[in-house]
C-alpha cells in the first residue's frame, strides 16, 4: 500500500505501470484521477488551496485503504493526494487499485474515493473572483459514502 500527501504533481501512467508490474496475477488495475474544476456552484474558480495535518492525514488515508482491503480481495492500492495551491485542471488526487477481477477493483477504488472525500482530514479554500471561501463536504459526497454502510 502506498499513501502519499505531497505538493508535487504525479505521473498517472508511472503509478499505474508500477502497480501493474508489481502484481502480474492482477487481472484488473483500476484508477481514478481527480482534478481541480474551473467552475464550482456556478462561480469561476481561480485556485484551490489544500491544507492537512501531516501524519494524521496519511494515517487516515491508510485506514481507508485497509477498510477497502477487508471488504474486497485486492492486491494493493495507491493513494496520492496533493496539497498546496492548485490551479484549475491540476491533478489533485489519484487512487489506483489492483485486483484479480475488475468488479473488486472498481468497487474498492470507488469506496476509497467516497471515504476519502468525507473522512480524510483535508481543508479546502477556494479562490474565486468574488473572494476566498472554505469548502464544506457536499451532501452528495456524504450520500455516496453512506451507500457503503
Amino acid at each position: 500500500m502506498t499513501v502519499r500527501v505531497q505538493e508535487q504533481d504525479f505521473d498517472v501512467g508511472e503509478e499505474i505501470t508500477r502497480l501493474r508490474l508489481q502484481y502480474p496475477q492482477a487481472g484488473a488495475v483500476v484508477s481514478f484521477t481527480g482534478q481541480v474544476r474551473d467552475l464550482n456552484d456556478g462561480q469561476s474558480v481561480a485556485s484551490l488551496k489544500l491544507e492537512h495535518y501531516p501524519g494524521m492525514t496519511e494515517k487516515s488515508l491508510a485506514a481507508i485503504v485497509e477498510q477497502a482491503r477487508k471488504r474486497w480481495p485486492i492486491f494493493d492500492a495507491v493513494v496520492i493526494h496533493r496539497i498546496g495551491t492548485l490551479a484549475p485542471q491540476a491533478q489533485i488526487v489519484l487512487v489506483v487499485v489492483a485486483s484479480a477481477h475488475r468488479g473488486d477493483a472498481f468497487a474498492a477504488c470507488e469506496f476509497i474515493m467516497d471515504y476519502l472525500k468525507t473522512e480524510a482530514p483535508f481543508w479546502k479554500k477556494e479562490a474565486t473572483p468574488e473572494g476566498e471561501k472554505w469548502l464544506d463536504s457536499r451532501e452528495s459526497d456524504q450520500a455516496a459514502r453512506g451507500r457503503w454502510q
